[in-house]
């Protein structure tokens, strides 16, 4: 009767143990699926990247500042349109929700040193890629005027 026992207990212990680890790759029961790692391993935080260029720190305040974003959203219509749209991939990726993957920083020197960038930033060499080797063009903007379109990158 101990032996039956134990094998029973044994089972149980198996059950639970299988049934509890589940499957890493499936979505969890309660609806909040695994996010997908965006970075391979070694890679640096992209929200830590700061780029290389003159811009080594960028305070953004807790709302918008909507003069900026105004000046921003009208220096990207004219000098911004032609490779990116704001919400979709284009000849260049979209604005939008770019300050959830990259660092204001990293945005702004994009913005300002796109040559130097490309040649020497991990993420600018990788997007370069992704977008069929499409170098993102200087369009010789001022740090006031990259700021402004950072603020109006906000606003998406």
């Amino acid at each position: 009767m101990k032996s039956f026992a134990l094998s029973i207990l044994t089972t149980t212990i198996i059950f639970f143990t299988l049934g509890c680890g589940g499957d890493a790759s499936a979505p969890a029961a309660n609806g909040n699926e695994p996010k997908p790692k965006s970075m391979l391993a070694g890679e640096p935080d992209p929200m830590q990247d700061k780029g290389v260029g003159p811009i080594t720190s960028v305070e953004l305040g807790a709302t918008v500042d909507e003069a900026m974003a105004e000046k921003g959203k009208n220096i990207y219509a004219k000098m911004c349109t032609a490779c990116h749209k704001p919400t979709e991939k284009f000849i260049g990726p979209a604005p939008k929700g770019v300050l959830e993957r990259r660092s204001p920083e990293w945005v702004m020197n994009m913005i300002l040193n796109p040559e130097v960038m490309i040649k020497e930033n991990a993420i600018a060499k990788k997007l370069l890629m992704e977008f069929n080797g499409s170098p993102m063009a200087n369009q010789h903007l001022t740090q006031e005027e990259a700021r402004a379109v950072l603020e109006y990158f906000r606003t998406l």
